[in-house]
This record gives structure tokens, sequence and C-alpha cells, in this order.
């Protein structure tokens, strides 16, 4: 049974950072905004995400930081450029909740989890008069244009909103909500979708069955990894078929796309990045004195167990001289033949081109829908770039609105106790 069609000045389609932060920009414009979410509560992946600590963003310098963004730079930089990693520290600190960065350069609240900000988040909302409809699924539109949604009552639920902002993410975390359903919807009104493709993911490669009940789980720290012209620091963690880890989540696109043409791609897996090959070879030239290949590798080239298994099962006859063995050490071969799927994935790229939405990134093919967040088509490492352009989209839709119903945002402000400005 429907029910009878209700309004609101804009509808927000998914209560992920960027459906929220496109709330909070209306509101303080003083709009009615209803934000619908097929979930029982809002912010779930952003609770998930933080779980470890909450990376909002990165420090590093802007122009190196857009770059993050490869051949959506173009796209995201001006929006980027509006709302910058030094805005989204100033949000988070007008709502409470101090940043620090940490050592390799990302951005945290001092409180690291994500529940805090969440919480004086949803209060900020609340004092702005932002309605949260939850356990409302997305269905699409009817024939008069209105939205449908199903609530949980099973019931039809029709919106015919002044305009509407779509921010129903990616489909990497489907019992989050990110399901990627909507990309149907979409078709069906003749808009183009690039494929939802995994994005900083694990990759399976065929370990032997001593690899993987021996060392399954087991970290492989300061490392470097390589894959063509471009080498990454940091770690990565052996899964029972696969690697996966931040220094393989920051090779990602380039490995899946390897993959997705070769059918394989080789990474090279540097054990001892903080020695040349000529320094380790020379502390390999040591006499043996009757140790193990074992024993010698963790005296001599300070290898840890998982890394000496690591060089056994790329070569079972390890090299005897020390210029070879050292070579093996700084670049032992593994073959990925494969990549995690994409409900495993951290994110994933794919989703709506920008040919398909014009600056203020409006559908072209549907005035007054805007897209947001990670529906649109562009991806980025872990880091704190993800987050970061969730929102700057999020306000850029936001913007797109006032825009078009005419409302001034140039008085407005995301934290009143700070100069964080929208423009």
């Amino acid at each position: 049974m429907s029910s009878s069609p209700s309004s609101s000045d804009v509808a927000i389609v998914g209560g992920g950072p960027a459906g929220l932060i496109a709330a909070e920009v209306l509101g303080r414009a003083g709009l009615k905004v209803t934000v619908y979410d097929q979930m029982p509560s809002v912010g779930r992946k952003l609770l998930m995400a933080g779980r470890g600590g909450l990376n909002l963003t990165h420090s590093e310098e802007f122009e190196r930081f857009v770059t993050r963004y490869a051949e959506a730079e173009p796209q995201l930089r001006p929006l980027i450029e509006a709302f910058r990693p030094d805005d989204l520290r100033a949000w988070s600190e007008g709502l409470g909740q101090e940043t620090f960065v940490g050592s390799s350069g990302r951005v945290f609240p001092k409180a690291f989890k994500a529940s805090p900000l969440l919480r004086a988040w949803l209060s900020r909302l609340e004092g702005l008069g932002i309605r949260l409809s939850l356990r409302h699924r997305w269905q699409g539109w009817d024939e008069d244009g209105h939205l449908v949604f199903t609530d949980a009552a099973g019931q039809k639920v029709q919106v015919k909103p002044a305009a509407t902002i779509l921010a129903l993410g990616g489909a990497s975390w489907p019992r989050l909500g990110s399901d990627g359903t909507w990309v149907a919807l979409l078709s069906q009104r003749g808009i183009q979708v690039s494929p939802l493709r995994p994005a900083n993911m694990g990759f399976t490669l065929p370990w032997s069955d001593i690899m993987r009940s021996r060392f399954e789980g087991e970290p492989l720290k300061r490392i470097a990894l390589t894959f063509e012209d471009r080498t990454v620091k940091g770690e990565a963690i052996l899964t029972a078929n696969g690697i996966e880890g931040g220094a393989v989540y920051a090779l990602s696109a380039r490995l899946r796309d390897a993959i997705e043409q070769l059918g394989s791609a080789t990474l090279h897996l540097d054990l001892r990045p903080d020695l040349s090959e000529e320094a380790l070879a020379k502390r390999l030239s040591a006499p043996r004195k009757g140790q193990s290949a074992s024993t010698f590798l963790r005296k001599g080239a300070s290898l840890s167990p998982v890394g000496i298994a690591l060089l056994r099962e790329v070569s079972p006859a390890l090299p005897s001289d020390p210029v070879s063995l050292a070579r093996l050490i700084k670049a032992a071969p593994l073959t990925l033949t494969g990549t995690k799927p994409l409900d495993r994935a951290i994110s994933s790229a794919g989703g709506v081109p920008f040919d398909e939405v014009d600056e203020h990134l409006m559908l072209r093919r549907m005035p007054g829908t805007f897209v947001a967040g990670e529906m649109l088509d562009w991806e980025a490492p872990t880091g704190g770039y993800l987050l970061q352009a969730s929102f700057a989209t999020g306000i850029a839709a936001a913007k797109g609105v006032l825009a078009r119903l005419g409302i001034p945002d140039d008085a407005l402000t995301l934290n009143p106790s700070s100069a964080t400005r929208l423009l």
C-alpha cells in the first residue's frame, strides 16, 4: 500500500560522510532536509573505518595530496581546494574533536575512534533540524518523478523534494549499507555507470600448504613493495590465499588493472629496504661457520621467520653466492593471480563518470539530482584521501543545490567558531 507523497526541501539518500556533510551545509542555509538510509543508523562505514583509528585526512603538501586521485585529479582538485585537509581538521575540532598528525603524516582525532566524532556530529545535525528517515530503502523514481522508498514495514513512501543528493557509497561494504544496488536504478534512467570494482583490496596467490598453515596472518614489517616504476614502503600481512595491507593497497589500482589485462601481475618484495644490495651482499659474504640457511639469514640479513619462508617459497633452492642472494632478498617476486572480491575491499572504483555530472555534481540527464561521495567514479589509496574526497564532494553537491535553488552560500560556515568557510 502506498503512502501519500511527503515533501522536503532536499532529500539526501545515504547517511555516510558525504550525505551527512551535505545535510549540514543545507541545514545551515535554513533548508528542510531529510536524510534517508536503509540501515537502522547512519555512519556505519565511518564507525567501521574508525575501529583501528579514524584517519580523517593527510597532512602532506597540497600539490602532492591531490595527485593521489590519479585520473580523477582534474575533476576533484577544485572541490578539494574548496574544502582542504586543514578545513576538515577545523571542522572536526569545531565538534570538540581535536586532531593530531601521526608519524606517517596521517591525521586522526585525538580520541582516535570515530564514535565520539559521530555522536557530536549527529547532535549538531539534530540542532539544525535535520531529519533522519532510517530503514528506508531507495527504490528509484516513479512515473511522476517522486523518489520511492520502502520503509521498515514494507510500505511504499513517495517523496517529491525540490532537489535530491544521492550519496549511497560504492559496493565494498554491503553489510553496512553500501551494496551498489543504485547502479541498476541509474542505468534505467539512461545514466552511464562505470562498473564497480574493488579498490584498496588484497590479492590472491597460490601459497604452498606449508606457507598457509604456518604463516597465515603473519605481518611483514618494514618492507618495500615495487610494481612497475613505483615503490611503496610500509607493511603487509599474509592471508590464507594471498597478501594485503597498507603497502599493498597503495599499489592496488595498478595491480588490479594489470591482472585484468594480463591475468597476473608480479609484485617485487624488498625485505631489507634500509640496506642497499651491495651492503647486503657484503653482510652475506661472511663465513657461515656451519650455520643452517635459516640461521644464517636470520643473523646475517636480520630476516624474520616469515621473510625466510617467503624466500624459500619463491626460490626453493636459495642462491649460494652472496650477490644473487642479496638480489633475491631485495626483490623477491610474488606472482599475484587475482583480486579479493569487491565485498572484501576497503573501497570501490567505478561509479558515475564525471562526464555525467556538471561542475556542481548535478546529473546532466536529471536536473535537480546531484551525486556525491563514492558513487562518483574516482578512487584513492588509504591514508585519509577517501574521507577527504567524500567530504569535499558532499559539500560541492550541497553548494550545487543552493545554487540551483537560488540561495547564496557566501555567508555560510561549517564551523561558526572558526574561519572554516564553504568557499
